[in-house]
């Protein structure tokens, strides 16, 4: 009787130990997966949720110094003249010699949504020959939109991250003093009307247009809301018809799908950037079996001539220089040819071509030929 009991407790305790593994191996799948996945909310972006770009002239003052010079015909000596005008003062040309006024451009960002009386953040950069903003004050400059109207007005002092420093045989800059910010130095004056909550439908663009993926975000919403509400239009934008259950709401609608989590496909791709010499290599690049030698002929020359002089208390002979040329050669005899196998990953491809002892810039003439023997199946992009 015990020996049944035993045999009973130990079948019973690798059951457990079998289900035990096989749910943790569930689970780590299902977090690999997931780990993978990326939401919504960071590949795609919603019809009317987006900045608008403004920009301004305007003057700052109170620099060291460092401003424009203002010559005549400058246009930040017409500029400060028409500011006085405006102000009462009425000065003469030649009264204006300071160099404490630099002409800018005003730039900043309007975010999506802001309404009146809201601070955004706004860029000062110097338009004419100011070395430096250091200390300076942004006198009140409109903020025009793409439609010339104003939607902001910023003023305040400038923040810069860069100095200059110097003397007359040595000068020291560290950043760019010509350019500044101000935190929270612009005032929304006009809003950008858009009525979300009434929508009938909603559109959603992929930052990065693919079919697969536009496919895979309308089955992960159809899903989620458990009807065929959004398809596909093409590669970049996707459509969604609102269901009854978010009539009017549809900010919980777009809070609910930004959160769903789909694997985005991409194009097997190769980015290279001749003039730094990067590589950037997608996931997805494949080859076909190739053959692979890179080596480079090295003719180095070296000069080290020598100076021959006749022995002490000779009566005949002179000083003279007598050249000494040495010349090496290499021909990297020890480069051999590798063999790439075919439907290799992206890390064996990475290993085969380091196994030859090349830099990036070799291996940018690499990728080049082999894609031009056709077994290399990736696009390749140059910037």
């Amino acid at each position: 009787m015990t020996d049944i009991k035993g045999r009973y407790s130990i079948k019973y305790l690798a059951k457990k130990i079998i289900f035990v593994v096989f749910t943790f191996s569930i689970l780590i799948s299902s977090t690999l997966d997931v780990a993978a996945a990326s939401r919504i909310k960071d590949i795609a972006t919603f019809e009317g949720v987006r900045e608008n770009l403004l920009v301004g002239y305007g003057l700052v003052v109170g620099l060291n110094g460092t401003g424009d010079s203002l010559k005549d015909g400058h246009f930040t000596k017409q500029s400060l003249l028409a500011m006085l005008e405006r102000l009462g003062v009425k000065p003469t040309e030649a009264g204006l010699g300071s160099k404490n006024v630099a002409a800018v451009m005003v730039t900043a960002a309007l975010p999506a949504f802001a309404r009146q009386g809201n601070k955004i953040d706004v860029t000062v950069s110097a338009l004419g020959d100011s070395s430096n903003l250091l200390g300076g004050t942004l006198l009140v400059t409109p903020l025009l939109g793409a439609d010339g109207q104003v939607y902001a007005v910023s003023q305040g002092q400038v923040a810069v991250g860069g100095f200059t420093a110097g003397g007359e045989g040595e000068t020291v800059t560290k950043g760019v003093p010509t350019s500044a910010r101000i935190a929270n130095g612009g005032i929304v004056e006009r809003e950008i009307k858009f009525d979300l909550a009434s929508l009938k439908k909603l559109h959603i663009s992929l930052r990065n247009p693919d079919f697969t993926t536009s496919r895979r975000m309308a089955q992960a919403i159809n899903a989620f809301l458990g009807t065929d509400a959004a398809r596909p239009r093409d590669p970049g934008t996707l459509l969604v018809l609102i269901p009854k259950d978010y009539t009017n709401n549809v900010v919980g609608l777009i809070t609910d799908i930004e959160q769903l989590r789909i694997e985005p496909d991409q194009l097997a791709r190769i980015i290279i950037d001749e003039q730094s010499g990067t590589i950037v290599m997608g996931d997805n690049v494949q080859i076909s079996t190739v053959a692979i030698a890179q080596g480079s002929l090295t003719i180095r020359v070296t000069e080290t001539p020598q100076v021959s002089q006749p022995g002490p208390f000779a009566e005949v002979g002179e000083t003279t220089t007598v050249p000494r040329t040495d010349v090496a050669v290499d021909e990297n005899q020890e480069k051999k040819l590798v063999v790439v196998n075919e439907g290799v990953t992206l890390q064996d491809l990475v290993n085969g071509l380091n196994a030859l002892g090349i830099g990036p810039r070799d291996l940018i003439t690499i990728l080049q030929a082999v894609k031009a023997a056709g077994a290399l199946q990736a696009e390749i992009a140059v910037m």
